[in-house]
């Protein structure tokens, strides 16, 4: 009697000797890759101006030793033998940084081609490339969404290449991201049923007119909203909140995350004349110190359902997003039903501590390094319809960026869905301000 959901998945995987199922995240995002499998839509990469000082060698020999210290740089995806499931193997081999010496004019061609799509199967799911010009010395990094996340690279990634290269010892134990993955499966079928079914209940309700705001730039057949066979043209802008600072949130104790929330969550409803709002929020995956430490891709994603009800006040709102923000939680191990559902094309939302300000304040080597704006080029698409990422800078000021389908919507739209979020964030901090009010 197996005491356990994934309990048949576990055995084979051991059974069959590394033949590991994908996690329900990875899972979603190599989906979602398949339809737009030559575009660079699941690339999380960034191209740094080095230090003239660093010893390009001794960086290369850093990130060689930090690559070989963890399985995950040995991914592979392939299809398991026997039930042709996409499966992940953790035995390939290690692709080395190797420095290249270019003009600085061959480097500027180089780098409208540096971003590219992957070759999913049986293939390396990384690209760390080192080039030394005349002028300058570079750093690009590129890993394929599906093994790695953005806190992975920040935080331990890259703190761990300059480690190295400072000669410091590494204390830090390295996790394998294999064993994660089996020990993260056991789920009881009443758990997962349990969980199925929140899931299931949200995504039910969705409609595309109703929760995502009218788009302005409509195709041939005047679809309003982007499905997943779309061309999904890549649109961003990063735009300053005017109307708030963190020091509101010092001084009231609120809770950042469920304040920008329901500022998004309201202003999509507003703009689309509707009484409820479903998005999907962004969690880094992160819950105990040993996940903090694991190299991998741990970035989980939530649907969520807020029905604005006729004398709602502000601080029932945030009440109710605090308690379905812990109930997503507690069924955070069924997401895969979520992913599964052809209906979780929702909006999304990210929170961001000081992010973007980490990115352009790195130090590599010991030394800072230049965060360079890497060019779109023919491979680029946007990964949704419409991410919104809020970010708290190193000043108390916070920026959003707006990450778009441009086939969809005109940088004229999305400017007016900003206006209308910061509107709707000055009204929230009236507490005598009813919900209706502001709709």
């Amino acid at each position: 009697m197996e005491d356990n959901y994934n309990d048949r998945i576990i055995n084979d995987a051991l059974r069959t000797r590394g033949y590991y199922p994908l996690r329900p995240m990875q899972l979603w995002m190599v989906d979602s890759q398949f339809y737009k499998t030559k575009s660079t839509m699941m690339n999380i990469g960034a191209l740094f101006k080095l230090s003239p000082k660093i010893d390009l060698n001794r960086f290369a020999q850093a990130i060689n030793d930090t690559l070989n210290n963890y399985d995950i740089f040995r991914c592979r995806l392939v299809f398991h033998p026997e039930t042709n499931d996409i499966c992940q193997r953790f035995d390939g081999e290690i692709i080395p940084a190797k420095i290249e010496k270019l003009s600085d004019e061959e480097f500027e061609r180089r780098k409208k081609t540096l971003m590219q799509p992957y070759e999913l199967f049986n293939k390396p799911l990384y690209r760390i490339y080192l080039f030394e010009t005349p002028t300058a010395k570079y750093l690009y990094c590129d890993f394929y969404h599906a093994i790695l996340d953005g806190t992975a690279i920040c935080i331990l990634f890259v703190k761990e290449v300059d480690l190295r290269y400072k000669g410091k010892k590494i204390s830090r134990t390295p996790v394998s991201y294999a064993d994660y993955i089996l020990e993260d499966m056991k789920i009881s079928k009443e758990e997962f049923d349990a969980g199925s079914k929140y899931w299931l209940d949200i995504l039910d309700k969705f409609d595309e007119n109703k929760h995502y705001f009218p788009a302005d730039l409509l195709d041939g057949n005047n679809e309003k909203i982007a499905t997943l066979e779309t061309d999904w043209k890549s649109g961003s802008i990063i735009i300053p909140v005017k109307n708030i600072t963190e020091k509101y949130f010092l001084a009231t104790k609120k809770k950042e995350f469920n304040f920008f929330l329901a500022a998004t969550m309201l202003a999509i409803a507003k703009l689309a004349g509707s009484k409820s709002s479903i998005m999907d929020w962004v969690h880094n995956g992160r819950y105990t110190m040993q996940e903090l430490r694991l190299m991998g891709a741990m970035l989980e994603q939530y649907p969520i359902c807020c029905e604005f009800e006729e004398n709602m006040s502000v601080e029932n709102l945030f009440k109710s997003i605090d308690e379905k923000v812990n109930t997503g939680f507690k069924y955070r191990k069924s997401l895969s039903t979520a992913y599964n559902s052809e209906k979780d094309i929702c909006p999304t939302f990210a929170f961001q501590k000081k992010t973007l300000g980490a990115l352009n304040n790195l130090t590599l080597g010991g030394y800072p390094a230049e965060n360079i704006e890497i060019p779109l080029n023919e491979w680029s698409v946007s990964e949704n319809a419409l991410d919104v990422e809020v970010n708290l800078t190193d000043e108390g000021t916070y920026l959003i960026e707006y990450s778009y389908d441009a086939s969809i919507y005109s940088e004229n739209a999305i400017k007016n869905f900003a206006a209308v979020i910061d509107e709707i964030i000055l009204q929230l901090q009236d507490e005598n301000i009813l919900i209706s009010d502001i709709l």
